[in-house]
């Protein structure tokens, strides 16, 4: 039999179970949110208190074992985390975001971009922890999102969530039950993000294989008596990288083009005007910037250690910290070939050993997302690389452009799936966290 329901009057919570009742995060804390240390953290020491940042949260509410650090006992006072306390992240990309701390972390500290909300005994705080992780709880961040000039969500936006809460019993039954749900669609989707790595792996060996040993079976071979090389064709040059490409620097003054081109790790030149995100770094002066042509080598002085280099399809203009180099052949299959090349594993830890400057922004899951390591122009100049012939070049970039192809579209696949399967979460928590569900009977 459906149990009864009523409107809650909430739009992100919608219809709830009559007996169920609404309330404010802050009615159900044992004392008022409370912001993190603001404090430097030392060396992690294991005698003393880890210091929890936002950048030490994993998109599976773990903690990272990488880049730990520790408060002292003295700057930890006041901030220790208890069994059950849960932490949201209050601006940046990852404003919104929760996380649950348990004691097997040990004793923890957390920083000042964190808030901590510590429940009353009659709440289980791992029932708010997944109306986190529910779709509604996306739905109400949006809002408060458009009513802000900033993605900022401070301690009195979040003591004022609307939360719908069931007796305690029915609280722990739901948290049983999706406890089980959900870590049987963690698997799927970690398992999935697995096989993704090994394909990306698969693809960097395919083009680390095919520019330094080319794609012909059964040749003659040669020492190229260059370590990240190893032996290449025999009949292959080995050349400074300033003998390969031409340097463009071409100034878009006067303004020759208002098309302004974007240089990204994963996506290569893409038009700036396709931009979903920081869309303001652009300035609107175009006779600051440089000109692309079509077929033209780009790469980001400051990020190309990470793989910001790319072949353009487009003719547009691009940030002076770039640099832009062309062939002299009709179908650029030599800044093609050196595309492939500057963005294989083995040559970017070659552009690493020469970067210089600081290296210190990171993303999760220990993934670099921006170095401000610039590599000279000079020292990229000075880069042999192995170079085959124009023929064999197209043979490379053809073979190469078609195996790629193949890997990036079953890696597409499995990231929508991946996609599909959270989305999927975080409606299963919605219906029982809100009570449009009710959990079967065992």
């Amino acid at each position: 039999m459906s149990r009864k329901m009523k409107d809650s009057g909430i739009e992100w919570i919608g219809e709830i179970p009559e007996e169920w009742e609404n309330c404010r995060l802050k009615h159900l804390l044992q004392i008022p949110m409370q912001y993190g240390a603001n404090e430097t953290g030392i060396e992690y020491d294991e005698e003393l208190p880890r210091y929890i940042r936002i950048t030490d949260i994993t998109n599976d509410n773990h903690l990272k074992n990488t880049g730990k650090l520790s408060l002292s006992l003295e700057q930890a006072k006041g901030y220790y985390l208890r069994e059950g306390d849960i932490l949201f992240a209050r601006s940046g990309a990852t404003v919104g975001k929760t996380f649950i701390y348990e004691e097997k972390y040990g004793r923890c500290a957390f920083a000042g971009y964190l808030i901590r909300a510590s429940f009353q005994e009659n709440v289980v705080s791992k029932f708010i922890y997944y109306f986190t992780l529910s779709s509604g709880y996306e739905m109400w961040k949006n809002m408060i999102f458009v009513q802000a000039t900033i993605q900022n969500i401070g301690a009195e936006k979040y003591s004022n969530l609307e939360i719908s809460l069931p007796s305690i019993n029915e609280q722990k039954k739901i948290v049983t039950f999706l406890e089980r749900k959900c870590n049987d669609i963690e698997k799927v989707i970690h398992s999935n993000r697995i096989c993704i790595e090994e394909y990306k792996k698969l693809m960097q060996s395919i083009i680390v294989e095919a520019v330094t040993k080319g794609i012909r079976n059964n040749r003659k071979m040669k020492d190229s008596k260059i370590e990240w090389i190893g032996e290449v064709p025999a009949d292959w040059k080995l050349l400074p990288f300033r003998r390969v490409l031409k340097e463009r620097n071409e100034k878009n003054s006067p303004i020759k083009s208002k098309e302004r081109l974007s240089l990204s790790i994963d996506l290569g030149v893409t038009l700036y005007s396709e931009k979903t995100t920081n869309l303001d770094r652009f300035k609107e002066d175009f006779e600051q910037y440089k000109v692309a042509h079509k077929g033209d080598l780009v790469m980001n002085s400051m990020n190309m250690i990470v793989g910001a280099s790319g072949q353009s399809k487009y003719y547009g203009c691009v940030s002076p910290a770039y640099y832009t180099f062309y062939d002299d052949v009709e179908d650029h299959c030599t800044t093609k070939f050196c595309e492939y090349v500057f963005r294989s594993k083995t040559m970017l830890r070659v552009l690493f050993s020469l970067g210089k400057g600081i290296y210190a922004i990171v993303r999760g899951d220990d993934k670099v997302n921006t170095c401000r390591l610039k590599v000279s122009k000079e020292d990229l100049k000075s880069i042999v690389i192995p170079v085959p012939s124009l023929e064999e070049q197209r043979e490379i970039t053809t073979f190469l452009n078609e195996k790629c192809n193949q890997i990036n579209i079953i890696i597409e696949k499995k990231e929508q799936f991946i996609s599909e399967l959270e989305n999927y979460k975080k409606s299963l928590i919605y219906e029982y966290v809100t009570g449009k569900k009710e959990v079967p009977e065992s």
